[in-house]
């Protein structure tokens, strides 16, 4: 009897580890999946990796900006639903005009830009100077759309570290 219970451990255990191996696979091919997502957006865009340069000094696209301060946005509440992050994605293609699977890797892109700078309320101040230095004002309005949209799938209105990151959004392109 100590001899069954003996192998039946040992077939647990080792069902256990080759459980455990497989998970451990599964994990690495998702992250190296997600890299590949990241690159592919970047290189879609045109954004190249300079070294000793922050990533936010490399974006020449107005839109990698402004899809970069809506994920900041969105990171910026507590528990951001799937209802905001579809609004996301819905408030940069009808407002720039692509297609769906460009705008959901404007936010893959603007992710990872906004994880370069820390959190996303750093990410909003320095996002918008560079928003001013590449369009000016001119791309406010989507922006507000887009911010809006978010607030109205999530609790209705702006968290306070939202009111806050767009007031930071107001002095980066100089509308106070």
């Amino acid at each position: 009897m100590p001899f069954i219970l003996g192998a039946l451990a040992l077939l647990a255990g080792a069902w256990f580890w080759l459980h455990r191996a497989r998970n451990a696979a599964h994990m690495t091919s998702d992250l190296l999946d997600m890299a590949a997502d990241v690159r592919a957006a970047a290189r879609r865009f045109g954004f190249r990796r300079q070294v000793n340069v922050h990533p936010v000094e490399q974006i020449e696209d107005p839109k990698v900006a402004i899809a970069t301060i809506g994920v900041s946005f969105l990171e910026l509440d507590d528990y951001p639903t799937a209802e905001q992050r579809d609004a996301l994605v819905r408030g940069l293609r009808d407002g720039f005009h692509v297609s769906h699977k460009d705008s959901e890797e404007l936010v893959v892109l603007g992710r990872w830009i906004m994880i370069q700078c820390g959190d996303a309320a750093q990410a909003v101040p320095r996002l918008s100077r560079k928003l001013y230095k590449l369009s000016g004002q001119r791309d406010f309005n989507a922006l507000v759309e887009i911010v809006q949209d978010i607030a109205k799938y999530g609790k209705g209105e702006l968290t306070s570290a939202q009111r806050s990151a767009l007031e930071d959004l107001q002095r980066g392109l100089k509308l106070a």
